[in-house]
């Protein structure tokens, strides 16, 4: 039952923070905050419980029937790559609450219910072993972000989020033609209707078939992830978004379609993945660089950080596709450290953007001497962005290249000259922000105690992850398949 815990505390808590914001914004905050931590103290217990644990089996399972006539289930599961994400979910969701405390004052209750089901869906994605509950999950996290971007965002926003919308709902249209064609073509050769991803692991079919249907699963995830050319929706999701909503698209939503390709693409349809793993390698490949030498033109710095996105999640790509132990891991670290430091990167533009109202590089510059500490923040995560050695990124990338390498020596050495272009736009923001001449003088305050601490929480994990990186390698092999 712990399984079906986890979601129904972030439901209850966004049902009563909506309802208590009405009287209390304060209430709807506390509400909201409270319910991640618990959420991350479950999570946190289960890791400790299972830290010694060699086996790969599902470490906790939950089956009820739904609708049986039609082979539908209320079926959670979480092994070592379910939970890593929920860690990670609970974590940067208790972050982005605190990151709005003061950034939102209007409709404040129905925020925190958007918020925190959003989270739940995401919840969701990551625990559900019945395809069509998966598909349910996954359109419940459209909607609540639909309506965070459009609410709450920038001058932009209704734009930013009808795009957001459209490209999303494609991919999700598609996806559900494949479970079904899937759904049918099981029913074929066993004469049994069921939505079972372990009953669905082994259902025998034409390679034509396999090819279409593993189609409709990869574009779906590839949109979410987003690899070009499906990612144009991404700048202007994050460029218009609230702070808290940028830190969930970046740091947890990219990560459902990269879960997905684990998950389902690779286990389902392991003949047709072979078989495409070339071009999607190249994608990736493509990503990494054509994101790294878009986000370099940047003068918007919410959108460079954007395009940082699609250059990272390349190595998601690379690394899913090289079919070997190093890469998935290299995989796994990649998606943990991505969401911890572009979402820390993200933060710390928003509250920039509070003390001086723009976005713009152009009037930026000098604000190291007035902004100590957020330029001392801002560097250590622009130096786990380029993949500085000491800091999570460069264990996930490093493992990523190692593991390609073992596939295909030309990607992997065109993926390698990314991590130039990424010393560039790292480094161009803090050329652009903190240390170059500005001809506007701020008089603005340094980070306050509530953001001190998410920043210094963020520093703490980005690092430790850099430096004992074991742990989360540990728990990654703990999956109930093996990439081969």
């Amino acid at each position: 039952m712990i399984l079906l815990v986890l979601i129904l505390i972030l439901f209850g808590a966004a049902l009563l923070s909506w309802v208590a914001g009405v009287k209390s914004h304060a209430a709807s905050r506390w509400i909201a905050l409270c319910s991640l931590l618990v959420n991350l103290g479950i999570i946190a217990g289960v890791w400790i419980e299972h830290s010694h644990s060699s086996s790969s089996r599902w470490w906790y399972q939950f089956r009820m029937d739904w609708v049986p006539h039609f082979g539908i289930s209320l079926h959670l599961a979480m092994d070592g790559l379910s939970m890593l994400m929920l860690a990670l979910t609970f974590f940067l969701g208790a972050l982005a609450v605190l990151i709005s405390w003061k950034e939102i004052q209007t409709r404040v209750g129905f925020f925190h219910f958007n918020l925190l089901f959003v989270l739940c869906g995401i919840t969701g994605v990551f625990l559900t072993m019945d395809l069509f509950l998966f598909y349910f999950f996954w359109e419940m996290m459209l909607i609540p972000m639909y309506f965070l971007i459009g609410i709450w965002g920038h001058e932009h926003r209704e734009y930013a989020a009808n795009k957001f919308f459209l490209f999303t709902q494609a991919g999700g249209l598609l996806m559900l033609l494949a479970i079904l064609g899937l759904y049918f073509i099981h029913k074929a050769n066993t004469n049994v209707y069921t939505f079972n991803y372990f009953d669905l692991l082994n259902t025998p079919m034409t390679p034509f078939m396999e090819r279409w249907l593993m189609l409709g699963f990869l574009i779906a995830f590839l949109v979410k992830l987003p690899a070009v050319p499906f990612h144009t929706w991404l700048p202007d999701a994050h460029t218009e978004a609230p702070t808290a909503g940028s830190v969930v698209l970046a740091g947890l939503l990219l990560k459902t379609g990269a879960y997905g390709i684990l998950r389902f693409v690779l286990p389902l349809f392991p003949a047709a993945a072979a078989e495409i793993a070339p071009v999607a390698m190249l994608l990736g490949v493509i990503g990494i660089l054509y994101g790294g030498m878009l986000a370099y033109a940047q003068t918007d710095l919410k959108r460079l950080i954007a395009y940082t996105s699609v250059s990272h999640m390349g190595f998601v790509l690379l690394g899913a596709f090289a079919f070997n132990e190093i890469a998935y891991q290299g995989v796994v670290m990649q998606m943990i450290t991505h969401g911890i430091s572009t979402g820390a990167l993200f933060i710390i533009a928003g509250a920039l953007y509070e003390r001086i109202h723009t976005r713009n590089l152009r009037q930026m510059g000098g604000l190291w001497l007035r902004l100590p500490m957020m330029g001392s923040a801002a560097m250590i995560f622009v130096m786990a962005s380029l993949g500085l050695p000491g800091l999570g990124n460069f264990v996930a990338e490093f493992l990523v290249l190692l593991g390609s390498w073992q596939a295909n020596h030309v990607l992997t050495i065109l993926a390698t000259i990314g991590l130039v272009v990424a010393t560039a736009y790292s480094l161009r923001i803090m050329q652009k922000v903190f240390f170059g001449p500005c001809d506007r003088q701020y008089a603005v305050p340094d980070l306050n105690g509530r953001e001190l601490v998410i920043i210094i929480a963020l520093v703490i994990v980005i690092c430790w992850l850099g430096f004992h990186p074991q742990p989360v390698l540990n728990t990654s092999q703990n999956i109930d398949y093996v990439v081969r």
